[in-house]
């Protein structure tokens, strides 16, 4: 381990797993951080649909504090300036303001970490993102992406990023373990209601359930509209916590992975709910995107379907030994190289190597003053 770091991260959100996926990854990766002996700060903006759905209000791994607005960073003020590190997310409200303030604040090294980024600079192209400015990706001194492969060249050559570093999601082996349940759905889905997915959930999971009606499937998530003609054999749930997670993935023969539009076109973007999945043993149906062979072999550590016609063999036809092979060689494949331990010591690398550089560079940027604020 490199010395002692403290960092003070402001992301979406730690204290609600409601509507994102931010709040599994900072917990598995802050919690694995902290166990290698740094301190942690975590600020979270206080929103009322957040609030709502707390499930974990009080993380017992590092320090957190809700501030109610941009204004209330000011008391925060000292802590960003005297940490060896800041870190600033995606999708944080007012993420543009936040990220100057640390940006003019910050006397250690200053990144973001991008949990979104196919989508973050389709909006950049767009003149669309609330929460970074194309003008910050140089000022801050490392990019932390979700996204590998090309597009760390790209935030480099194109966007003037210092340093692009991928940053995968992981899991936290101890929250997911491999387990026993009695089996309830043959085929299911765990994630939040995209317009760009839905296309893909319809074809390998709801138009199965209707041409196989004696077959067992199960959404979870929040946001689906009203509208969704979901057949009789599917079961849904609003939410699940984090907590009841693994037992949702053990209760299903299968479980679907679905990416989103822009994350397929760039590549190289493992979601979280992948990594959780494979970690409870449970294996995995998804779709296609370059990179995905260098996180899971495809035919023998996930199934890779078009549509129903691939799905439905794979649920009637395929033998109990080959779903019971593939589910352990995904979940070995994600202990050894995506498990948060492992991420941690990637992200204490990333950091401790950008220190260094800025320690021999230049005095912070003060983007403050550049944006007017």
């Amino acid at each position: 381990m490199s010395r002692r770091l403290s960092l003070v991260v402001l992301g979406l959100s730690l204290s609600s797993s409601w509507g994102n996926g931010h709040a599994t990854t900072y917990r598995a990766l802050l919690k694995a951080f902290a166990l290698r002996g740094h301190d942690v700060l975590f600020l979270e903006r206080d929103v009322p649909w957040y609030a709502e759905h707390r499930d974990l209000a009080e993380p017992g791994f590092c320090r957190f504090a809700l501030y109610p607005d941009l204004a209330a960073l000011e008391t925060y003020r000292e802590a960003i300036a005297a940490a060896d590190a800041v870190i600033v997310g995606s999708y944080v409200p007012d993420g543009i303001a936040v990220g100057d303030r640390v940006l003019a604040w910050a006397q250690g090294l200053r990144a973001f970490y991008d949990i979104d980024t196919p989508v973050t600079l389709a909006r950049l192209e767009a003149d669309d993102c609330a929460y970074l400015a194309k003008r910050q990706i140089a000022d801050y001194d490392l990019y932390l992406s979700f996204t590998g492969g090309p597009t760390l060249r790209l935030l480099e050559e194109t966007y003037g990023s210092p340093a692009a570093r991928a940053l995968y999601c992981s899991v936290d082996p101890q929250a997911y373990p491999a387990l026993e349940r009695e089996i309830l759905y043959d085929l299911s889905y765990l994630g939040t209601y995209s317009p760009d997915r839905q296309p893909t959930l319809e074809r390998l999971l709801i138009e199965p359930a209707r041409r196989a009606p004696d077959l067992r499937f199960c959404v979870a998530g929040p946001q689906y509209p009203d509208g969704i003609d979901w057949p009789a054999n599917v079961t849904r749930f609003a939410h699940l916590p984090p907590d009841r997670h693994p037992d949702f993935y053990a209760a299903s023969r299968y479980t679907l992975n679905v990416t989103r539009a822009d994350m397929i076109r760039a590549g190289y973007s493992p979601s979280v709910r992948l990594f959780e999945a494979a970690c409870i043993g449970t294996p995995i149906i998804g779709d296609t995107w370059d990179g995905l062979d260098t996180v899971l072999a495809p035919g023998s550590e996930i199934i890779l379907a078009q549509g129903p016609e691939d799905v439905l063999p794979i649920l009637r036809l395929q033998p109990d030994a080959v779903r019971r092979r593939i589910g352990a060689a995904a979940r070995a494949r994600v202990l050894a190289r995506h498990s948060a331990g492992r991420r941690a010591t990637e992200l204490e690398d990333a950091l401790s190597a950008g220190i260094a550089i800025r320690s021999r560079g230049a005095a912070p940027t003060t983007c403050l003053e550049e944006a007017g604020a």
